[in-house]
């Protein structure tokens, strides 16, 4: 009852009603687009290229990000994923190239020449992948009776050029989503992309155990728990946060008395996973980093590495993995959790930390803090992120349903749930209705 008194709720508020079709159909528009195959390749002749990409590994990661569109060979093969590269490289050089900085402190107008060089740097990105992607479909198992107009250059240049504008077009379509639409376009374009995958994952695993008695209904209901369980630890992952006290010194008010002004917080929020899913995209792109070197040697030490590093499910690579995750949450965290401004900010309105001096000391103060939650939370996200090659070892199930126990899949399924969930949740109040994370019936204006 709760639920659906919910939903009239939503649908009572005309601009949030607007902005949640707008965002359907657009999500529409991606998922019908993921299924358009590139002109020139016969779909018919995909149906065991397609195939190789359901038992999980690194193409499994890649076609779980393009919604099926990679196995596709679909006009949205690249995904969004050029954009996340490029925006991620940006991130990253403002770090060191003074350009960048002076835009980022320019306000919105510096953020519109920051997105338009991510913009320009993502048409790079997929000049350089587009080619790549179909300079490996043959190795990847493309039969070259698909090819029908051969591989010439003529195919080479259209594909190309669909492939990049592909790209910008889902971009865009993303961009349209956050504008007008409700949540993160970005985000929900690579959840709805994840989603995607998830009943077929599934129904295979269920035929798996049950129709091939290989367990029964009572595994399905153990992994089914399993699932439920490692999300409500993820949901505790992304909203835990330790909160640091603060104090406000008393201000003279403009009618001629003094009196404490307190803000709307008492508190600063230091969040126990301030990178998110970012460090373990990182990690990701340097354990792919390996297997392509050692693929161009063909000695035994190199076929070794190249085995061992192109089985997502095997020991080196999950220990390897968790290393390079807890190593890029602490970097991440330091470039982007900013102390010293946090410190100079509250300084400046007046506040402090009971016990620590304002300025400097505050600064190391929340140095240190987040130094000593960031350790725990790293270990927490390790975990989260190689827990997929324990279910598959452990409880049998297939490599392709065990991406959705951990890893960026999961967490980012359940960092734009309630990023979305919140933006829904604040119109609700807004509106003088209860909220989607409370009970209670609905709140009349205050007159």
């Amino acid at each position: 009852m709760k639920f659906i008194e919910n939903l009239k709720n939503i649908y009572k508020i005309e601009e949030l009603r607007n902005r949640i079709v707008l965002t359907l159909g657009l999500l529409l528009v991606y998922r019908f687009g993921a299924q358009v195959v590139l002109p020139g390749i016969d779909a018919a002749m995909l149906t065991e290229f397609a195939g190789k990409f359901d038992d999980g590994g690194i193409g499994g990661l890649l076609n779980a990000f393009t919604g099926g569109a990679f196995a596709n060979a679909s006009v949205f093969a690249l995904g969004i994923m050029p954009y996340i590269s490029a925006s991620i490289v940006v991130q990253l050089m403002q770090i060191a190239i003074p350009y960048l900085q002076k835009l980022q402190k320019e306000g919105e107008s510096g953020r519109k020449k920051i997105n338009q060089i991510t913009r320009w740097l993502t048409i790079g990105i997929c000049l350089v992948q587009a080619p790549s992607y179909l300079a490996g479909l043959p190795a990847l198992g493309v039969p070259s009776e698909a090819f029908v107009m051969g591989q010439s250059v003529l195919f080479y240049v259209s594909s190309i050029t669909i492939l990049v504008t592909g790209c910008i077009f889902a971009m865009w379509l993303g961009e349209k989503i956050t504008d007008k639409g409700i949540g993160n376009g970005i985000s929900i374009l690579i959840m709805v992309g994840i989603i995607a995958r998830l009943p077929l994952t599934f129904a295979q695993e269920f035929a798996s155990r049950v129709l091939e008695s290989n367990g029964g209904l009572i595994m399905i209901l153990i992994e089914l728990v399993i699932w439920f369980v490692i999300i409500l630890l993820s949901i505790m992952l992304v909203m835990a946060v330790r909160k640091i006290p603060v104090q406000y010194a008393r201000r003279t008010a403009s009618g001629g008395y003094e009196k404490n002004i307190f803000g709307a917080r008492q508190f600063i929020p230091l969040k126990l996973n301030a990178s998110g899913v970012m460090p373990i995209i990182f990690a990701q792109a340097i354990m792919f980093v390996p297997a392509a070197v050692a693929s161009l040697s063909e000695s035994n030490w190199a076929q070794t590495i190249q085995a061992n590093f192109s089985d997502i499910f095997g020991f080196w690579y999950n220990l390897m993995f968790s290393i390079l995750i807890i190593i890029f949450t602490y970097f991440y965290t330091a470039i982007t959790v900013p102390t010293n401004k946090m410190a100079d900010d509250l300084k400046r309105s007046g506040g402090f930390i009971p016990g620590i001096k304002p300025g400097t000391d505050t600064a190391e103060y929340l140095d240190r803090i987040m130094s000593q939650i960031t350790f725990p939370g790293s270990i927490f996200l390790a975990l989260i992120a190689i827990f997929p090659a324990f279910v598959v070892k452990i409880l049998g199930i297939q490599q392709g349903w065990a991406l959705f126990y951990g890893g960026t899949s999961l967490l980012i399924m359940v960092g734009v749930a309630i990023d979305t969930m919140q933006q829904v949740n604040s119109y609700l109040l807004n509106r003088h209705y209860d909220g989607l994370m409370k009970s209670g019936k609905n709140r009349k204006a205050v007159a």
